[in-house]
């Protein structure tokens, strides 16, 4: 089978370790359950009967949803993008090369960033003015600064533009998404993870897989989580257990000299599995070797 990535390179993605955790997901799922979905890596490359997904970040399930509405009209979805594309001047080197000789010779490694500056601040700027086009949001988030989602006090979306572009690696990505997403029953939600947990009627054969903010890491997105909510997930998980209920839970147990001894001391009663992972930051791009772990109550 394929392994197929997600077309948001959502930051935490588990595309490069979905072999890893995969192997130690039931052989058998009927519903599959994914209260912190983010980009999709992980769905995407689970056979099941039905998909229940979530996130929090409003724009994320927006954005999810956009492009599934599409999933029967792909022609549609990249004539519509091709035009956005040509209307704000930016590069699209799957389809053709239009940086000038001279702005690569002078600026080696960032051209793109440089050629695609204006119109990307541009579309920015038209975005930030309703924030209703989810394909503006959807080129933001390939055109900007680390490929991230990220609004300032005022909603307004507030990342540079990124040394990116419209490739031949986001079409591939966006034609899986389609593709894959085309028949499959999915529903989405955009709740609070306790409440969309708490709301499942649950079935045989359900298996939930959780991929949380890391207590102790340093992105972005992690910063919005604290002991208390890492100690109500924990319970929670306890708690559907108890019930029979399969869920796999992701997490880094040490990271630049920190310890997550709540997480390490509740995972004794349950199956911990080492996975060989390349976290990131989105503040430092390099690698901090962190300790991440696959618990299991099965």
């Amino acid at each position: 089978m394929q392994k197929l990535r997600s077309p948001f390179y959502y930051v935490g993605d588990k595309y490069k370790i979905i072999e890893q955790i995969s192997v130690y997901f039931p052989n058998t799922v009927n519903r599959f359950v994914e209260p912190f979905v983010g980009g999709g890596s992980v769905f995407m490359n689970v056979t099941a009967q039905e998909y229940i997904l979530n996130d929090i970040d409003t724009y994320v399930i927006k954005l999810h949803k956009f492009l599934v509405s599409y999933a029967d009209k792909e022609e549609m979805f990249f004539e519509y993008m091709e035009k956005m594309i040509a209307k704000y001047g930016l590069s699209y080197s799957h389809k053709r090369d239009v940086i000038p000789a001279q702005l690569k010779k002078q600026f080696v490694k960032t051209y793109y960033a440089k050629y695609n500056k204006s119109g990307f601040l541009e579309l920015r700027k038209d975005f930030n003015r309703d924030k209703n086009n989810l394909m503006m949001l959807y080129l933001l988030l390939i055109y900007g600064f680390n490929r991230f989602l990220r609004f300032n006090s005022k909603g307004d979306f507030n990342l540079p533009v990124g040394n990116v572009d419209m490739n031949k690696g986001v079409i591939s990505t966006l034609i899986n998404y389609f593709s894959y997403t085309r028949h499959k029953n999915i529903s989405w939600a955009n709740k609070d993870y306790r409440i969309f947990l708490q709301e499942i009627e649950y079935q045989k054969d359900d298996f939930i897989y959780l991929d949380p903010p890391y207590l102790i890491s340093a992105s972005e997105y992690n910063k919005i989580w604290n002991v208390s909510l890492e100690s109500q997930l924990l319970e929670i998980l306890d708690n559907l257990h108890s019930k029979n209920i399969k869920w796999a839970i992701s997490n880094v147990i040490h990271y630049k000299g920190k310890t997550n001894t709540l997480f390490l001391h509740w995972s004794v009663k349950y199956k911990m599995h080492y996975i060989n992972s390349n976290y990131i930051s989105y503040h430092d791009n390099t690698n901090k070797k962190p300790v991440e772990v696959l618990v299991t109550n099965y």
